[in-house]
């Protein structure tokens, strides 16, 4: 939903932001990628990640006690960090492969297939 005042309506601004970070995924990927395996490089960005996230998480008090969470959820978050993981280990061995410049436009098909993911889960097959 887009709100009527002037400004950018926030998930906009947030996903904006993601594209940009996302680019910087990229590039500095493939500088990264010199000298070292794609899957060990993916283990140490994935690392740092995890450090990051679980500061962040806790200094803007938004920890909570996951065993609370119901299956479900935690169902789809496996499946999601397994997709996830999958996808880096992929990305990355891609960029170690071919040009930043052709892998990031192709990584990005993703977002069409999301959108056909949307159309099958809307159409219930």
């Amino acid at each position: 939903m887009i709100s009527s005042s002037s400004s950018a309506a926030p998930w906009l601004i947030w996903a904006l932001l993601s594209a940009v970070f996302a680019s910087f995924t990229a590039i500095f990927a493939k500088l990264g990628l010199r000298g070292v395996d794609s899957d060990f490089a993916t283990l140490i960005r994935t690392g740092i990640i995890l450090l990051v996230l679980a500061g962040f998480v806790v200094w803007a008090g938004k920890w909570s006690d996951p065993r609370v969470l119901p299956s479900k959820t935690w169902l789809f978050l496996l499946l999601s960090a397994l997709a996830t993981g999958a996808s880096w280990v992929c990305y990355f061995r891609a960029l170690k492969l071919g040009d930043a410049a052709k892998v990031a436009p192709v990584d990005k098909l993703s977002v069409v297939l999301v959108a056909a993911g949307v159309v099958l889960l809307s159409l219930r097959l």
